[in-house]
């Protein structure tokens, strides 16, 4: 079995498609860019943000980062030109934009991210699937498990862990990760009221770090010291680990696109700055800050077809 590695290591590793047309600085450009919404993107939309005014010192940029859920209102009201989300927008949420400007909003895959469940670094287990994860997180049992899992020994551990019970660490409602989590890991179950829900990835992570007998999901770019990721099966023991040549062959079975909406009227094109700005984000400069920040980048094909969405 591989080794448990830094999921950073392989994303930084891996350097963005090298067709991706390199960034070039066109006319002057200035101007507001709000970014309110997933707190997952938050690492790399700060960069993106942070490289693209260096480009163009004249553009003022903010980035709010409070979970998915907060994207969709802040484009129907105007107060945010981008949405950030670790998940794509539901039924409701595209209807309410479509019922305020007679359009959908615009749907940008901009990275791919997976979800890794994280364990103190000296915790034996192995690997889990999900009838185990589900039976571990979830109060319904709906991927096959009979009863609920509640400490390591029940894993089949036999070392000092076995006595201990399992803390839970998470992500609360607002965030993509949460309901990713809930759908695919938890075949659409109801959580176990017994975890700990955190506001951000980081502290999920920083939580188990803590929690000798903890065991927490989160974005799998997150990684503090004195934590390990342990790898994944859908069923059985065939346990398949957060690397970027399983996530970006599928074989990882905890991984998604990551998202960037934004208001786009059919009959208009975007502003200057918001034209740029998404170039950036398409560009070899812009796919290596993704990787930068643990993700992994976009292919180039994904990236021309992204720009045509918004008429680049």
């Amino acid at each position: 079995m591989a080794c448990v590695c830094s999921f950073r290591a392989f994303a930084n590793d891996l350097l963005a498609d090298d067709r991706l047309p390199v960034y070039q600085k066109g006319e002057s450009v200035s101007g507001n860019l709000l970014s309110v919404g997933s707190d997952t993107l938050a690492g790399v939309m700060s960069l993106w943000v942070e490289a693209f005014h260096n480009y163009y010192p004249n553009v003022n940029a903010q980035v709010q980062a409070s979970g998915s859920s907060t994207a969709p209102p802040a484009l129907i009201q105007g107060t945010a030109q981008f949405g950030p989300m670790s998940r794509p927008m539901r039924k409701s949420e595209i209807e309410a934009f479509e019922q305020a400007y007679g359009y959908k909003p615009t749907e940008l895959r901009v990275a791919i991210d997976a979800i890794g469940l994280f364990v103190q670094k000296d915790n034996p287990v192995q690997g889990l699937n999900f009838e185990q994860i589900d039976a571990i997180f979830s109060a319904t049992l709906r991927c096959g498990a009979v009863h609920k899992i509640e400490s390591w020994s029940q894993l089949g551990i036999q070392s000092r862990w076995a006595r201990r019970s399992i803390q839970l660490f998470g992500r609360n409602a607002v965030s993509g990760t949460y309901g990713y989590f809930k759908s695919h890991a938890l075949c659409g179950g109801d959580f176990n009221a017994q975890v700990n829900e955190q506001p951000g990835s980081a502290s999920v992570v920083q939580s188990v770090a803590s929690s000798i007998n903890a065991i927490g999901y989160s974005g799998a770019g997150y990684s503090v010291s004195g934590v390990k990721r342990i790898p994944v099966a859908r069923t059985g023991n065939h346990y398949i680990y957060p690397t970027r040549q399983n996530i970006l062959s599928g074989q990882y079975p905890l991984s998604r696109f990551l998202y960037l909406y934004v208001n786009k009227n059919p009959a208009r094109s975007l502003s200057p700055v918001e034209q740029a700005f998404i170039r950036f984000i398409f560009s070899n400069q812009g796919q290596l800050l993704v990787a930068r920040d643990g993700y992994i980048p976009v292919s180039a094909g994904i990236a021309r077809k992204e720009l045509a969405k918004v008429g680049l």
